[in-house]
């Protein structure tokens, strides 16, 4: 997803990079969509959800595995928050409602990473591109 992100940039230029012209680093694109994105891939492992939740301070012991998307999303968005200089979603680079499909088209292209990703449907282009707008929405904002 990090790709369409970058390279369809919309006039962003991300805060301590010198040079001349709009950039959106890899590591941004990827951190704005991370916490929709684990959320989305939570089911696929509870486990190594839950164990990444904790790395990052949470307290598991009573999270249900049902939930370990959503508290693994939820930690590292706050994580992300206390960096203090990270965009919240991708609104904050520029995206909106309108930016989806040409988003979730620019990522279908990625087959290689696309095939990797738990819970992601790849064998039916359809659902697949219903999935990736889904989250592409779901990282607008956190």
């Amino acid at each position: 997803m990090s790709y369409p992100i970058s390279g369809q940039n919309k006039n962003y230029k991300h805060a301590g990079y010198e040079c001349d012209h709009t950039i959106i680093p890899h590591g941004v694109s990827v951190a704005v969509t991370a916490p929709a994105v684990f959320k989305f891939t939570g089911a696929s492992n509870p486990e190594r959800h839950l164990a990444a939740a904790e790395a990052f301070g949470v307290d598991i012991s009573n999270v249900k595995k049902e939930s370990a998307g959503e508290v693994l999303s939820d930690a590292l968005a706050e994580f992300l928050v206390k960096l203090g200089d990270q965009p919240r979603g991708l609104k904050a680079l520029g995206f909106g409602k309108g930016d989806l499909d040409d988003l979730v088209e620019g990522t279908i292209p990625q087959a290689r990473v696309l095939m990797l990703a738990p819970s992601l449907e790849t064998t039916n282009l359809e659902v697949e591109r219903e999935q990736l707008r889904n989250l592409f929405e779901e990282a607008m904002e956190y």
